[in-house]
């Protein structure tokens, strides 16, 4: 089994979507195995989206992840940071495969409804980021 992080991002909790989406989560074999609803500050988000601190859009994005709530997730199943991503989609809405989290909920690349770990690294440091390991269950 494998462990993958995600979010549900503010514009799909702002549009009353994270039910849905969660519900999907299940629908496709995710096992949950640790989840918060939390609200990120600027400098969290900035903590978490540091590696992209150089970028354009970096105030941006971190000005919108904490501009209202998300639902933070560890996903665990065979395969789970490419199943994750097959899931999400496209990071922009408009390229998204239909039947994709991105497509149906996403508006923009900024306000794509989602994140997902990229990589094993990547998903070994954002979960860390918000989850000890007591925090989830097996």
């Amino acid at each position: 089994m494998e462990r993958t992080f995600a979010i549900i991002k503010p514009d799909a909790f702002k549009a009353d979507q994270a039910g849905k989406i969660l519900a999907r989560i299940y629908a496709e074999g995710f096992k949950v195995v640790g989840l918060k609803k939390l609200y990120l500050s600027k400098v969290e988000a900035e903590g978490f989206y540091a590696v992209h601190r150089e970028r354009p859009f970096f105030g941006e994005l971190t000005d919108f992840m904490s501009s209202g709530p998300c639902v933070v997730m560890v996903l665990e199943t065979a395969g789970a940071i490419k199943k994750w991503r097959d899931l999400m989609g496209a990071t922009n809405p408009a390229q998204a495969a239909e039947g994709t989290l991105r497509r149906e909920f996403g508006s923009s690349v900024g306000e794509n409804a989602t994140h997902g770990s990229d990589a094993p690294e990547t998903a070994a440091f954002e979960i860390a980021y918000f989850f000890s390991g007591l925090e989830l269950l097996s």
